[in-house]
């Protein structure tokens, strides 16, 4: 997550114990659980967003989902002048998410979920929340009006239905025009790097 994602961050205090970490985030053993509102009303009480993320050539440096027209847009381009990040393959990406209450931001509707990110990529949660058309409230750079490709990088069309109107997208935007992004890290999960024993920590979400 960027850096407008409030709650745990892990520190390791010797060069020995941040190798043994980064293998623990390398090789998935990190449990992270984030809280977040999104734009409107999510119809499922669970479910699994599995979208593969690829850097944005037409919006750098943000993120979007990974689509066969967007793959074939990077045919030809030459590295030298986009840089070599750019066209790297799509990575595949996979979120988590379970509905915790149904809730309302100034009469519009709001869901809080927990989100579960099973990949840890850049910017998944945002890029996921928006190709649902669920974008994070408070999002300035995924959501509605953002500098990020609109709905994750998805055409209106190919959002799910049931998903968030444009216009209430709007709407919300404009409501939470003042509020920080509404995401958080809430909970996290590992060995520690050294002992090896369980860890496990929790930090109440601020909205």
């Amino acid at each position: 997550m960027g850096m407008d994602t409030s709650g745990l961050v892990v520190f390791a205090r010797t060069n020995a114990a941040l190798r043994e970490l980064n293998g623990l985030f390398r090789t998935r053993k990190v449990t992270r659980k984030y809280e977040a509102l999104v734009c409107g009303h999510v119809t499922n009480d669970v479910g699994v967003i599995d979208l593969p993320i690829m850097r944005d050539y037409e919006c750098p440096p943000y993120m979007r989902v990974s689509t066969a027209e967007h793959q074939r847009a990077l045919i030809g381009l030459d590295p030298g002048e986009v840089g070599k990040k750019i066209l790297e393959s799509p990575k595949p990406s996979t979120t988590e998410y379970e509905v915790l209450s149904r809730e309302e931001l100034d009469g519009r509707g709001v869901t809080r979920l927990t989100l579960t990110s099973v990949s840890g990529r850049t910017h998944q949660l945002n890029v996921h929340c928006a190709a649902i058309g669920h974008p994070i409230v408070g999002d300035s750079v995924y959501g509605y009006g953002g500098e990020a490709a609109r709905n994750g990088g998805l055409e209106e069309s190919e959002l799910p239905a049931g998903c968030t109107s444009e216009e209430l997208r709007k709407e919300i935007s404009v409501a939470a025009a003042n509020m920080p992004m509404c995401v958080h890290a809430k909970s996290i999960s590992f060995e520690h790097p050294i002992t090896k024993d369980s860890l496990s920590f929790e930090c109440k979400a601020p909205f």
